[in-house]
């Protein structure tokens, strides 16, 4: 299996977000993440402008109102100069840093000016403010500017770890938010913070609370669906 592991991302209309930002929105430590990015696709209006794929993802589809859909997919909302890569697959470890070279390499070609990560942390006491990483020194001065407290020490697995290598290799403006999130069950208040800590950094996020957790409520299940299907699948072509 060569380096790139054959992921393909497929533009299905001509997108121009140029100075403007890109979401992760894989699923890392539980689903909090994608929840929060799915319920924003829905919320801020935005639409699909391709699909990520790549023969050795789990065949799965997604079937809404009838149409199928790639587990894998970008959505765009133009106007805002938004991109989100949206994902109902939780990626093996392996792909973990071919998928954040990947997410890089379509950054830098829409000349965008930041990617932006998160990933869940567990702690006792809730954060007085919101802490996240930087991978070069005016990706932390955006976080400062944006009411950011910029990590000191820590470790950052899977993709946001990854981007973060990767953007300080490549002089790429990567930030990670840290968000507090619960050990099992829905967690739709790290959704909301997660999301309201994102629109501090993207202009023009829409975080319509009520609306946020009636999406994530649909979002959560229907990723966790997904998981499950696609849990055999990947178990038997990773061994």
């Amino acid at each position: 299996m060569n380096e790139s592991h054959n992921i393909r991302i497929k533009e299905i209309r001509p997108i121009n977000i140029e100075g403007g930002f890109l979401v992760d929105g894989f699923p890392s430590i539980g689903f909090t993440s994608a929840i929060a990015t799915e319920s924003l696709i829905h919320t801020s209006q935005f639409e699909l402008g391709g699909i990520i794929d790549s023969d050795i993802f789990p065949p799965v589809s997604i079937i809404k109102d009838g149409v199928p859909n790639y587990p894998t997919r970008i959505f765009v909302n133009e106007d805002l100069k938004v991109a989100v890569f949206s994902s109902y697959l939780t990626l093996h470890e392996s792909l973990h840093r071919t998928m954040a070279r990947q997410m890089l390499d379509w950054a830098k070609k829409h000349k965008l000016s930041l990617v932006v990560s998160s990933i869940a942390v567990k702690t006792a006491k809730e954060e007085k403010q919101e802490v996240a990483a930087g991978s070069t020194d005016s990706a932390k001065a955006k976080l400062k500017e944006a009411g950011f407290s910029v990590l000191q020490h820590g470790t950052i697995p899977g993709i946001p770890g990854a981007l973060l290598n990767e953007g300080l290799l490549n002089n790429q403006d990567v930030v990670v938010i840290l968000f507090n999130a619960k050990d099992t069950g829905p967690d739709f208040k790290a959704s909301v913070d997660l999301c309201m800590a994102m629109a501090k950094l993207v202009p023009g996020i829409s975080c319509n609370i009520e609306s946020l957790l009636k999406d994530a409520e649909t979002a959560e299940k229907d990723i966790k669906e997904t998981e499950q299907e696609a849990k055999h699948l990947r178990d038997s072509m990773y061994r």
